[in-house]
């Protein structure tokens, strides 16, 4: 679980954050929000970070998803105390 998590904070800032200070927010002449239909959003390598990002972060979430429910699901019962219940079982149904 923590794993997961970790990949997916790195992933995400070495990918999306890294990706969009570099083309989007680098810009020094931003005074407002209307400039934002200046950006390229065609650029190749939003195509190509964008999925890569969204399919380390569905792993990252089904990492998640596994490590959680290992951790919240109790232990098994061991085998010798089920035999010992069946056992005791049988022979009340026997009586």
């Amino acid at each position: 679980m923590i794993v997961g998590l970790g990949i997916a904070v790195i992933y995400t800032m070495g990918s999306i954050v890294d990706l969009l200070f570099n083309t989007i927010w680098d810009n020094p002449d931003w005074d407002s929000w209307s400039r934002i239909f200046e950006i390229d959003w065609l650029n190749w390598k939003l195509f190509v970070v964008a999925p890569m990002w969204l399919l380390v972060l569905l792993i990252s979430i089904i990492a998640i998803w596994i490590g959680y429910s290992m951790l919240t699901t109790p232990a098994p019962v061991p085998l010798e105390e089920l035999e010992e219940e069946l056992a005791a079982e049988e022979e009340k149904s026997e009586e």
